[in-house]
């Protein structure tokens, strides 16, 4: 309670969106890995059945918890994959992934994408990816991603880890805003 995230964690669990680590901690500062993002994004699509639905990721087995997801999310062109067949789910998101991965869900399920951000903004908004331009600028104009503030200056830190905090609170942003 009283944290900044505490929110969009309540929110995020309110619409079993997210899940604990445990059935008693939610672990706010844990790297979201791509695996769980994914999981997450299926859960807001209703869980669609993947019947039939080829998996492309030589990493990714179906036994896993994020395995229907994964085989989801690549057949719906949200994910292409670390390579052509490595998914590579237990890696951490960064924050430009996960701006990518929800904008790519946005287009597919016909979310205004139209907004514009200014990433100079930032004083590293020249490090985004070229693959992830588009999905940040959307991101930041659509505000559902905002700086991380640290050591009093405001960065977008495209390349570092997303926590699952950050995550649940762009996603409540998401879905608050745009859904």
């Amino acid at each position: 309670p009283g944290t900044w995230y505490s929110d969009a964690v309540r929110y995020v669990y309110a619409n079993k969106l997210f899940r604990g680590i445990t059935e008693t901690k939610f672990a706010p500062d844990l790297a979201m890995s791509r695996g769980m993002l994914v999981t997450v994004l299926y859960r807001m699509a209703g869980s669609p059945d993947v019947e039939g639905m080829v998996n492309p990721f030589a990493d990714v087995s179906q036994e896993q918890y994020y395995g229907n997801a994964v085989t989801w999310a690549a057949q719906e062109g949200l994910v292409k994959g670390m390579t052509a067949t490595k998914f590579a789910p237990n890696n951490p998101v960064t924050r430009e992934q996960m701006a990518t991965i929800l904008y790519r869900f946005a287009m597919v399920h016909n979310f205004d994408v139209s907004q514009k951000g200014d990433l100079s903004a930032y004083p590293d908004g020249n490090q985004v990816m070229p693959y992830a331009q588009d999905a940040m600028v959307w991101a930041v104009g659509s505000g559902i991603l905002q700086g991380n503030y640290t050591a009093g200056v405001i960065t977008l830190s495209p390349c570092k880890s997303a926590t699952r905090a950050q995550v649940a609170v762009v996603l409540m942003r998401f879905l608050q805003g745009l859904g």
